[in-house]
């Protein structure tokens, strides 16, 4: 069984969730931080669903799974703890060509959920193929320990830099090489002590003088934190 890595858009797009645990929960709550449009099919929730029921932020269809119910949709999950739902609703995916993923039972799944480290916009996956989510969990905590918050703030900075050249027409190549620059530069290490000088530096010596945080947009080191 071979995996490829690959980020989903499911902004605004319908996604189903069978089961109403905490699991489930979790999923769901992954999915929503994403954007999508969540619908849970289970006759119990968990509060943490109900909560998000109550908010009006997931759809609930209080009852058992029945035959169709993920048609249409872009993305499902099963959690629940009926092996024969599981098994059907696995067939039914794959005839639909819908994405199907199966909690803990990696044989019925055609994706598995990764280990996330985020930070703003980064995202580390981290995958074991379905062999150990446990070690998959060990990974992503030492990942968070490496990369700080820091990291958001880098990809805020880097991001302005990429509009600021992209509007002064700046010549491509030359502009891919000042932004390569800017996220080969010590920046991150920066943010994270709060140097304001030192990120000022920074970007002047990879963007071009008069080019700092103010011209970007983006407030000074101390109140990026």
């Amino acid at each position: 069984m071979g995996y490829i890595p690959i980020f989903l858009d499911v902004t605004g797009r319908e996604c189903v969730m069978v089961g109403g645990g905490e699991v489930a929960a979790r999923k769901a709550e992954a999915l929503l931080e994403a954007g999508a449009r969540v619908t849970v099919v289970s006759p119990r929730l968990s509060p943490p669903l109900e909560a998000f029921v109550a908010r009006g932020l997931v759809t609930h269809i209080a009852r058992e799974y029945q035959r169709g119910d993920i048609r249409g949709c872009v993305l499902v999950y099963a959690a629940t703890d009926d092996p024969k739902l599981h098994r059907e609703l696995a067939a039914e995916a794959r005839a639909l060509g819908i994405p199907i993923n199966v909690v803990d039972v990696p044989e019925l799944c055609t994706f598995i959920s990764p280990a996330v480290v985020k930070r703003g916009e980064l995202q580390i996956a981290i995958s074991t193929g379905g062999a150990s989510p446990a070690f998959a969990a060990r990974v992503r905590r030492a990942l968070e320990d490496q990369f700080g918050a820091e990291y958001a703030l880098t990809l805020e900075v880097l991001r302005a830099a990429r509009r600021r050249l992209h509007a002064e027409e700046i010549d491509p190549s030359d502009r891919m090489r000042r932004l390569k620059e800017l996220a080969d530069s010590g920046l991150p290490d920066a943010i994270a002590a709060g140097d304001d000088a030192a990120i000022e530096r920074i970007l002047a010596t990879c963007l071009g003088d008069g080019i700092g945080l103010a011209a970007l947009g983006l407030a000074l080191a101390k109140d990026l934190h």
